[in-house]
């Protein structure tokens, strides 16, 4: 028999979620192989959120038997359910279906109208979803509703709600999948399902709302995870998926390099065991931190693994090339990924991407058709992320378009957006074409506070390349604008006090031409005088 000290002790610590402890005991318990079935979940469980996967399932196999023999069907059906589920979330897609099969053969000899059998309706409507068969999966996911709520078990009635919430948003009716997935969050944050429903919850939740470009859900659920977390220091997350997501999120928020350690995280918990199917997301994941970081050998690198692991590596590595200045390359990759995007949610992944390459290739009649696209999209989803990008992007287009003063407001919306939505690193990138905008417009002065502003930002993020270009671009000043290069030049030579004709002597040309210069200068810049010019130099950073 087990010894009941060791159950009892084990029975606490369970239920006051310290898995570390509940584990010690209930193992210890165990070790003649007597405990209870029920404690075997219990173990099991335990084992689960210890990171222990593939130990859990065993141990869920062996409860699995141990309720058969106690005669108790459904309890057997639930174990081996599951384990199923487990095992199909983990890259064993055979040994996953062959124990939902036996959950289905131990569920028949338990009631006909039994809890589990609600559970087995979520495998199949899961496996619709995926495909995009909506009707089929509301079917299944409404299936195992009725059953939650007859039978009042909160943890199928959140898994079903959770099913009905993405296939709205798929659907594209995201107010009302929103509601339901908020609905089943409220569950989870209330302690009211059991833990590993509630990971899937959280991560799938999170997931969602990637889809549907809403940052704020994203955020608000993300941090709510994290205090789940932390309210059991002994949980390890059983699905990397959730790790990447929350790499994605302190990404946008320009928390780089606990981004990057997320992702990380994400990589190593998805290697093992070997074949799970977000390792390839996830890799891609971190090249995309790496690439804003301006590591572009090991972005390139990880964009690599990723796609041997059957994830595109696109747009990321389309944008990445584009920096190369492998413009032909990157059209090629972006209208590819654009292809194979159909008319899914990834389309307004990567028609932004479309446009920054377009343009970088001097396509300005093709960036324009991806922005009216996705400006098109942003509106009827009506997602304030996807909103910002369409105007950046829109902005951008109409700035290569010659339409300066239309890109300034369009470019401001944008960066109100960003900086009210707390994304440092897009508010930046705009700013460096507000500034751009500016310049066209004459006014050096405000391009010049944009620039500096963007060149700030992208240092405190430590965005070495978005640096490194804005600086260029800021040295520039009205020597690509009002001023030509040889005006700048003379206007340079004033401001160190050199006279005409020292300017004409070091600069090959007759004094007259320094005074033509000048007088070009004074008139371009409203300056009255040598003094003003110099001023202007200075305050421009000309030398």
């Amino acid at each position: 028999m087990a010894d009941a000290e060791l159950v009892d002790r084990g029975r606490v610590a369970f239920s006051r979620a310290r898995w570390a402890e509940a584990y010690d005991q209930l193992a210890a318990a165990d070790r003649d192989g007597q405990i209870a079935a029920a404690d075997l979940a219990r173990l099991a469980t335990a084992t689960v959120l210890l990171g222990e996967e593939a130990k859990g399932c065993d141990t869920l196999g062996r409860a699995y038997h141990a309720y058969l023999d106690a005669g108790n069907a459904e309890g057997a059906a639930s174990c081996a359910f599951w384990a199923g589920m487990l095992l199909l979330s983990h890259g064993h897609p055979e040994q996953g279906a062959g124990w939902i099969a036996k959950a289905r053969r131990a569920a028949d000899d338990g009631p006909a109208d039994g809890v589990v059998h609600g559970y087995l309706s979520l495998p199949s409507a899961i496996q619709a979803l995926r495909a995009r068969d909506f009707p089929r999966a509301l079917e299944g996911y409404s299936a195992a509703l009725e059953v939650g709520e007859r039978w009042h078990d909160l943890d199928l009635v959140a898994l079903a709600r959770l099913g009905l919430g993405s296939t709205r948003v798929g659907l594209g009716e995201v107010t009302a999948g929103n509601a339901l997935l908020d609905e089943v969050m409220a569950g989870v944050t209330a302690g009211e399902i059991s833990q590993i429903p509630a990971g899937i919850v959280y991560c799938t939740v999170i997931h969602v709302c990637r889809e549907c470009y809403d940052l704020r859900r994203a955020r608000e659920w993300t941090a709510a995870l994290t205090r789940w977390c932390e309210q059991q220091p002994d949980l390890v997350p059983f699905r990397g998926e959730c790790l990447a997501n929350r790499a994605y999120v302190m990404m946008t928020q320009g928390d780089w390099a606990d981004a990057l350690a997320e992702a990380d995280r994400a990589v190593e918990r998805l290697s093992d065991p070997p074949g799970q199917p977000e390792l390839g997301w996830a890799i891609y994941h971190r090249a995309e931190i790496l690439r804003v970081l301006g590591e572009d050998v090991d972005a390139e690198e990880a964009y690599r693994r990723a796609n041997q692991l059957g994830w595109d590596p696109q747009p990321g590595l389309a944008l990445l090339r584009a920096r190369q200045g492998r413009t032909e390359e990157a059209v090629t990759a972006v209208r590819r990924a654009l292809d194979a995007a159909g008319q899914g949610p990834v389309r307004g992944v990567v028609l932004p991407a479309v446009v920054e390459v377009t343009l970088a290739a001097g396509d300005v009649t093709a960036a324009r058709q991806a922005v009216d696209e996705l400006a098109e999209i942003a509106g009827r989803l009506d997602s304030t992320w996807l909103s910002a990008v369409a105007a950046q992007a829109v902005g951008a287009v109409q700035l290569a378009e010659g339409a300066a003063d239309g890109a300034r407001g369009t470019l401001r919306r944008a960066w109100t957006t960003w900086r009210e939505l707390g994304v440092p690193y897009e508010a930046a990138r705009t700013r460096v074409l507000m500034g751009q905008a500016y310049r066209a417009l004459g006014d050096e002065e405000a391009a010049q506070l944009e620039l500096d502003a963007a060149r700030w930002t992208f240092s405190q993020l430590g965005a070495r390349s978005d640096l490194t270009a804005v600086e260029a671009l800021a040295r520039r000043t009205a020597g690509t604008g009002r001023l030509t290069a040889r005006e700048v030049e003379v206007v340079r030579l004033v401001a160190t006090g050199r006279t005409n004709r020292a300017i004409a002597t070091e600069l090959f040309l007759s004094e007259k031409t320094v005074a033509r210069h000048l007088s070009n200068i004074f008139t371009k810049l409203d300056l009255p005088s040598r003094a003003a010019a110099t001023a202007y130099a200075y305050e421009h950073h000309l030398v």
